[in-house]
């Protein structure tokens, strides 16, 4: 099918105009279409502007493979972004590069091919609704404590809650005011603030949440933030936050009152709820403290003039925020090991509503996983299209070879995202490129339960081809970040991996290189450009390279550690895993238990969860052996550590 009968060209959309390429034509500055690579012998990104930048066209060639798929729910801010980089829509292409579309089912993601992008992850509904995410971050709390997770509302999910939610009633007396909303709605859509029992609808799902009745308020109104969080990948975990916001005011001047429960404007934030009162306000300027609708840094300018620290308020939330993509983490990457071919087809941007109480402490309300991107003012194309173009470029979109496309247009007519499952169900997952020694460097350091700095700074000590591949591609994302702040990993979040449910490697492996590099990056992305120079990370057979070819031994003294003994045969025993022993030598348990582990088994089961649940089935790889032998081996070799 040629272009012309597949493609329309893009035009611009948006119910609030960008200027017009021809209005700004003769300033506009060009820019390559290609975003170099920090390192040799690693492939370019495509490069998405800004509406007062002209972007270069690519050859022809190339220029026909810039397909995106339409979707219903594809947002005019996306398509005004991609049709700067020249980008065509198609809605039957099966070649398209990216497609900005619903949710899917988890089976349904196996039939995107591995150079095509979409902007969710299967299972991030495990925050995204409203119950799941309470029942994630109640875990996470039963299992941590109050102390690191206090930033959600009391909540109970009915009708499974009732005696729970009864009790509680009964305990917090008669002024009690509580907020119902359906578990998987939005824009405000069936949320009701009540304060009787018999308010309490008995035949549906409901979320029942204490509410906040003591809110922050600005000139009488109460109002929440709407926070941007960008998941470039869950394994390694890299996110990132929007320096700026969305602040949106109920359009009431709050009261206590049970008697003004009803009143929407008075006590919901939703700017879909809001604009239908007659005094709504609106607000075009984004450095302008006024109407029902404010930039995030202006929210900030403003609490500052008050003596309030605002960089405290700002930690807090990236806080709240890392630990609650954490919370998703065994769902995510459970889901993604079983149905996408290859990590780079997934992303994802939510929006987190945040709330500040009279104490300024902030609340987590709940988390969307498809954030309105609908720009009805100035000020929302002025944020929103800036942090599209800043999402687009961190994904890192690759032009793929055209024999791939080819090749994977051969075996299918149609990839619409509307056809995924009919077309995906029983295809073969994507085979990982890890090494069996590369498996072996993670059993080890996976299976380190008293593990210590010293330890984990080792893994540094020899990069595998895999290894340069992770810290090439996080370094060059890192560079690409635009107004977006990398928050996980960072220099401080080393305390962040104690949350994981399951220890990874790959978060392992970045958090050293941040520990390690972080006051001089350059110092990191010159060795880089030197292993990238000589194609390590392509692939390589040089030793140096090997981790169970090098026979020295992670830094430390752990000579007077009660585990020296183990922690010193351990690596050894990986090296010589294939030397045949005597017969009469009976090999170390924790050999035979490495061995296991490493021998036979693919590296998607390495750092899978454990058990089963209900949500997602069981986590167990297709490929396991019928007993459970290695889940088993792996916990006698913590219980040996």
């Amino acid at each position: 099918m040629n272009d012309a009968s597949s493609t329309t060209s893009m035009a611009v959309l948006s119910s609030v105009e960008e200027p017009m390429a021809s209005e700004v034509e003769d300033d506009r500055e060009e820019v390559p279409a290609l975003v170099p690579s920090l390192f040799p012998n690693v492939a370019p990104t495509i490069y998405f502007s800004t509406f007062n930048e002209k972007v270069e066209l690519l050859p022809a060639e190339q220029r026909r493979l810039l397909k995106w798929k339409m979707s219903s729910v594809t947002p005019n801010v996306v398509k005004n972004t991609i049709g700067r980089s020249h980008f065509k829509v198609t809605k039957n292409s099966h070649d398209w590069l990216g497609c900005w579309g619903h949710h899917m089912k988890s089976p349904c993601f196996k039939a995107i091919r591995d150079y095509q992008k979409l902007n969710h992850f299967p299972g991030s509904f495990q925050i995204g609704r409203k119950d799941r995410l309470w029942r994630n971050l109640s875990k996470m709390q039963a299992r941590f404590g109050k102390r690191e997770f206090s930033f959600f509302p009391r909540s109970f999910v009915l009708p499974a809650d009732i005696k729970l939610l009864r009790k509680a009633w009964e305990d917090s007396g008669p002024r009690q005011k509580w907020i119902i909303k359906p578990p998987a709605s939005a824009r405000g859509i069936g949320i009701q603030v009540i304060h009787k029992w018999s308010q309490i609808p008995r035949k549906r799902p409901l979320l029942v949440q204490k509410y906040l009745s003591k809110p922050y308020l600005i000139s009488g109104n109460k109002f929440d933030l709407r926070i941007y969080v960008y998941v470039s990948s869950y394994d390694p975990l890299r996110v990132y936050v929007f320096e700026d916001g969305l602040v949106r005011f109920a359009s009431c001047k709050y009261s206590s009152s049970l008697k003004s429960l009803s009143n929407k404007f008075m006590h919901l934030t939703n700017y879909s709820v809001n604009k239908k009162n007659s005094e709504y306000q609106s607000n075009s300027d984004d450095k302008a403290c006024q109407g029902h609708k404010w930039a995030l840094k202006a929210l900030w300018q403003y609490l500052g003039t008050k003596g309030v620290n605002t960089t405290q308020i700002w930690e807090k939330i990236k806080d709240m925020i890392i630990k609650t993509i954490i919370a998703s983490d065994p769902y995510v990457n459970s889901l993604v090991k079983m149905h996408v071919r290859s990590s780079y087809s997934c992303h994802e941007l939510f929006g987190f509503d945040i709330m500040l109480d009279e104490k300024l402490k902030p609340w987590v309300l709940e988390v969307n996983i498809s954030p309105s991107l609908h720009s009805n003012t100035s000020l929302d194309v002025a944020i929103k299209g800036q942090m599209i173009r800043d999402v687009l470029n961190l994904a890192g979109f690759l032009l793929p070879q055209r024999e791939e496309v080819m090749t994977a247009s051969s075996s299918s007519a149609s990839s619409s995202t509307s056809s995924l499952c009919s077309v995906g169900g029983t295809r073969e997952r994507h085979k990982s490129d890890t090494t069996s020694d590369e498996k072996v460097k993670r059993a080890f350091y996976l299976s380190q339960r008293f593990a210590d700095k010293e330890l984990f700074s080792s893994v540094l000590e020899v990069l595998t081809p895999e290894d340069v591949r992770v810290l090439v591609e996080t370094e060059d994302e890192l560079r690409r970040k635009g107004q977006f702040e990398r928050v996980f990993p960072s220099p401080s979040s080393s305390r962040y991996l104690r949350f994981f449910e399951h220890p990874r490697y790959l978060n392992i492996l970045l958090d050293q290189w941040e520990q390690t590099h972080w006051r001089h990056p350059q110092k990191g992305i010159s060795l880089l450009r030197s292993l990238c120079l000589k194609g390590v990370h392509k692939g390589t057979a040089d030793p140096s390279h090997m981790w169970s070819k090098n026979s020295h031994h992670p830094r430390g003294d752990y000579s007077s550690s009660p585990h020296h003994d183990l922690l010193v045969r351990s690596r050894p025993s990986v090296v010589v895993s294939h030397r045949p022993r005597p017969q009469e030598e009976t090999p170390p348990p924790h050999f035979l238990l490495l061995q296991s582990v490493t021998s036979s088994l693919p590296d998607v089961c390495l750092d899978s969860p454990v058990g089963t649940d209900s949500s997602v089935g069981s986590t167990r790889c297709p490929s396991d052996p019928p007993s459970p032998i290695y889940w088993g081996h792996r916990r006698q070799i913590r219980k040996l550590y």
